[in-house]
């Protein structure tokens, strides 16, 4: 993990543990037992920080969702699998580090779980380019759901990006036809797909390893059509309004819960994923596990209709447009 890093709203929070460590420190250089007030204002330190990210915003979502220090799909591999063995390249031009993956064993459940994965700093938010993956990313990936489709094996999908690579080297290797051929494909995968939002889910980047059976979102992560900034940008010409286009795009877990684009939240630990990675993981992998009981009694045919029906019924409405 990176270093301390706070965000605006927590401040509240930080405040108190500077307190807290005057505190402590008076306590040792003049020998007082100051227990009481110490543990008195540890709860008080803990109340803040539970009330603070039990009301959060859609954009102080977004800016949790974005903390250097959330964990990534490799912290979560590294967590909560076994036998990992990674699979590397498309076959066709290189190997995109923006999506990584393989075969692992989550409780002793075979699977193949693939993921978008950022960098904690220079050298590697280079080397995974921000987690903004190529072409060459989503067919790795599709190499990946044909393999465990092959053997039988159900799919993870661990999805944080604000999108794919829009650059002219992207572009020059096709990157719409690379997702479109994902979200053609991933229909005809006879194995249950099970896709989680972990942090940031943008645009056609998430889709692109985001057609599943099953569709979780971390608490305090988003899902997307667009970036609020990106959204803000367009309706009023000005980024500075990004918190409105948070709240009117409907991307956090509740929104997407509602409209019935997401199945289920997955609880974050008080502080969000990143003050706690095992229990994130914990979390994380009980809420797989369970929806794989359920999918795993399911027949190919029934797996295939069930994806099927889930996508189709998306974007339903009431009433007529004026």
């Amino acid at each position: 993990m990176s270093a301390q890093f706070s965000l605006p709203f927590e401040s509240p929070v930080h405040k108190l543990e500077s307190k807290l460590k005057e505190l402590e420190a008076f306590s040792q250089e003049q020998d007082i037992d100051v227990s009481h007030e110490i543990n008195n204002m540890k709860d008080k330190i803990e109340q803040t920080r539970n009330n603070i990210y039990a009301n959060l915003t859609a954009w102080q979502k977004v800016q949790v969702a974005r903390h250097p220090n959330r964990p990534y799909t490799m912290d979560y591999i590294e967590s909560m699998t076994t036998d990992f063995v990674e699979i590397h390249g498309d076959r066709i031009h290189r190997d995109d580090r923006a999506i990584v993956g393989g075969f692992a064993k989550i409780d002793g459940q075979k699977v193949m779980i693939i993921g978008s994965q950022k960098g904690r700093d220079t050298k590697s938010n280079v080397e995974t380019n921000f987690g903004c993956a190529h072409p060459e990313g989503y067919r790795k990936a599709l190499r990946m759901m044909k393999l465990a489709d092959k053997f039988n094996v159900p799919i993870v999908t661990l999805i944080d990006t604000k999108g794919a690579y829009a650059g002219l080297e992207s572009e020059e290797r096709h990157i719409a036809e690379a997702i479109a051929v994902n979200l053609r494909e991933c229909f005809n995968i006879k194995v249950p797909i099970i896709c989680v939002i972990i942090g940031e889910g943008g645009s056609g980047g998430a889709l692109g390893i985001g057609i599943g059976n099953r569709i979780l979102i971390m608490e305090h992560a988003y899902y997307s059509v667009i970036s609020p900034e990106g959204c803000a940008a367009i309706l009023w010409k000005d980024r500075a309004f990004s918190d409105q286009a948070a709240e009117a795009l409907k991307i956090t877990g509740k929104d997407l819960l509602k409209l019935k684009l997401a199945d289920e939240i997955i609880p974050e630990p008080q502080g969000g994923a990143h003050a706690d990675l095992q229990k994130a993981s914990e979390n994380l992998k009980l809420a797989i596990l369970k929806n794989l009981e359920e999918l795993n009694t399911m027949s190919a045919e029934e797996i295939l209709q069930d994806r099927y029906n889930k996508f189709r019924v998306m974007g339903e409405f009431e009433g007529s447009v004026e």
